[in-house]
């Protein structure tokens, strides 16, 4: 799946070690374009925070997994990236639809369908 907006917030990068070694984490807020602009923020591990250099106020085409994992009776969800493109004007004008890639996703482009919500 694919997101793409301008970076508003890069967090400070968090770091430990567990029983497979050390990691680290970088988080980053980026906003979606369009009528109603949505926050999403998703993160990097290890050495792909060097690779991709994030930096605020960058408008990026992200291509993220999404992975829920159960604890103590409750779910919480990571939106990792495995990729990033920084986006050019032309991205923003072909887009279909301004947060979400819907090749990627199975949606349907024909926005005027007869689903009610």
């Amino acid at each position: 799946m694919e997101i793409s907006g301008k970076v508003i917030e890069v967090l400070q990068e968090k770091s430990g070690t567990s029983a497979n070694g050390t990691w680290r984490k970088q988080e980053y807020v980026l906003e979606t374009e369009g009528q109603y602009p949505k926050k999403i923020c998703f993160m990097a591990w290890g050495e792909k925070i060097d690779q991709f250099e994030i930096r605020q106020d960058e408008s990026l085409i992200v291509s993220i997994d999404l992975e829920s994992r159960e604890y103590n009776g409750r779910w919480y969800t990571d939106v990792k990236a495995w990729k990033v493109s920084r986006a050019t004007a032309d991205d923003h004008e072909d887009a279909s639809h301004p947060a979400f890639d819907s090749t990627s996703s199975g949606a349907s482009s024909n926005i005027d369908d007869d689903i009610p919500f």
